[in-house]
């Protein structure tokens, strides 16, 4: 792992931090001494590609805390969010949200309450320090989702009703982002966009697709050391994101328990040539299993240290006739590891 990566961790209960951090370049996160409740671990990144795509004060909500200058979450409609920025000498920061309904918290400085609308769609939320200096919160309103085989006409099939080994991570998810062709291009993460991520199956707009902050802060995080290692690579090639249950059973997946219809998980590789397959990441002249091995090696020293709501499966796979190597990563919240070359 290079020198500069570690895992840090303040406070006593189970928040997750999800950002990249310089020593330099840290925005302000929560003192232990006031705010004692959260339990504040992240994954730190090469110190030089640590100021890409970062905020100078981070925000708290649902458990999670960030400091990237674009961030997303994903709630049902009228559900609240407690908002809660961590700003250097507490300066008050300006905020504008595209809708719903936001009050300030009494008592409390940048602290916030936000009531989603009724209406499924996106509605950003957008912090500035007034220096030059902004975060936005991509606060994406889920479509309900009842359990029903299609949702507006987009074939879904079917969630497992009992979870595997009964852990809530296998839950049937409780809404779907509804996809239009206007929301292809959003940036979920400095990095990545909605439309890297939804699922392959042939189907008119709108599309719906599950997805979860912590792939975002996986593919993030593994991005910003991959550059770091030296790899000139600007976003990772997200060869299947979300599948549905019917997708994944037609592409003939036998694990009805698949990381990828929970949305957090993704297949992918470097594909800077934009030749649709991996590049050649040892500089061999060849591209083999042995480029996937380069990105795997580097995602797997990175969760050494991960916060554990990043931990996950990590798999390795081989090219095909039809396809290059890749590496699948997801956040299923313990190691999983195969490989098939």
């Amino acid at each position: 792992m290079h020198p500069s990566v570690k895992a840090v961790t303040v406070g006593i209960s189970s928040s997750l931090l999800i950002g990249t951090f310089a020593t330099s370049t840290s925005p302000s996160v929560p003192d232990p001494a006031i705010h004692p409740a959260p339990n504040l671990q992240f994954l730190q990144a090469p110190s030089s590609k640590a100021a890409d795509g970062m905020a100078p004060f981070s925000l708290s909500f649902n458990g999670i805390l960030t400091s990237y200058s674009i961030f997303s979450t994903f709630v049902l409609p009228g559900e609240e969010l407690s908002l809660l920025a961590y700003v250097p000498g507490a300066k008050p920061l300006a905020v504008q949200a595209g809708g719903g309904a936001l009050v300030s918290s009494e008592g409390e400085p940048n602290a916030w309450r936000w009531r989603a609308p009724a209406v499924p769609g996106l509605y950003p939320l957008d912090f500035s320090d007034g220096e030059g200096g902004s975060l936005r919160l991509n606060a994406f309103v889920l479509k309900p989702y009842d359990g029903s085989d299609q949702l507006n006409g987009y074939r879904i099939g079917r969630y497992q009703s009992q979870p595997l080994r009964d852990d809530p991570a296998y839950l049937p998810p409780r809404g779907f982002v509804e996809l239009t062709p206007e929301l292809v291009d959003v940036k979920l993460s400095p990095n990545f966009t909605l439309g890297q991520f939804p699922c392959k199956q042939q189907s008119t707009f709108p599309k719906y697709l599950v997805l979860q902050e912590t792939l975002l802060s996986k593919l993030e995080g593994l991005l910003a050391e991959a550059r770091g290692r030296g790899l000139d690579v600007r976003t990772f090639t997200v060869m299947s994101g979300y599948r549905t249950p019917y997708y994944n059973a037609r592409i003939g997946n036998e694990t009805t328990y698949s990381r990828h219809t929970y949305g957090d998980a993704a297949d992918i590789f470097v594909d800077e040539n934009r030749d649709g397959r991996m590049d050649d990441l040892n500089g061999n002249g060849r591209v083999d299993v042995r480029d996937a091995e380069v990105l795997l090696s580097i995602a797997e020293e990175l969760e050494r240290e991960a916060d554990p709501g990043l931990v996950g499966g990590l798999g390795l796979y081989g090219p095909r006739r039809h396809r290059g190597p890749f590496v699948h990563v997801d956040a299923r919240g313990y190691q999983a590891r195969w490989a098939k070359r």
